[in-house]
């Protein structure tokens, strides 16, 4: 069975570090503003098992011009859970919340590897591609909610 709910930030980190920050400390998994009261994280349990994350954040970007944007950020999924529609999950949550606290925007940073799956959301790329630390190469992925 699966199910959404609000999990606490700490909750996404058991998520975040083995699908975003492998082989790297505990402590990279925390992102600033994880703790603000406008802040959101979702988990998505198969069973009672923590399959995937996102997490919400009452950010703006200068390249997008609607007053109340939200930036998803930490979206992952455990690998032994992925290609099973719980990613898309998570992104629809999140929009849906975004909505209901009167979200215009969703904006993310996407992994190059990962534009395509956004992009069969309706999500699209804006301005070039840049490199995040060691990481990689990212995009800048947005799309209207209202």
């Amino acid at each position: 069975m699966l199910s959404i709910k609000e999990i606490t930030a700490l909750e996404t980190f058991s998520v975040r570090q083995p699908v975003l920050r492998p082989g790297k400390s505990i402590e990279t998994c925390h992102f600033e503003g994880d703790n603000l009261e406008s802040t959101r994280h979702f988990g998505l349990f198969m069973d009672e098992n923590l399959a995937g994350i996102a997490s919400l954040f009452q950010e703006k970007t200068d390249l997008l011009t609607e007053n109340n944007q939200f930036q998803l950020r930490g979206m992952a999924v455990l690998k032994e859970f992925q290609k099973r529609g719980i990613g898309e999950s998570l992104v629809k949550y999140a929009e849906a919340n975004a909505k209901c606290r009167g979200g215009e925007v969703i904006w993310f940073n996407a992994r190059e590897i990962a534009v395509g799956f956004y992009e069969k959301l309706g999500y699209k790329i804006i301005g070039a591609p840049f490199i995040i630390g060691d990481i990689g190469t990212h995009f800048i992925m947005h799309k209207k909610i209202t």
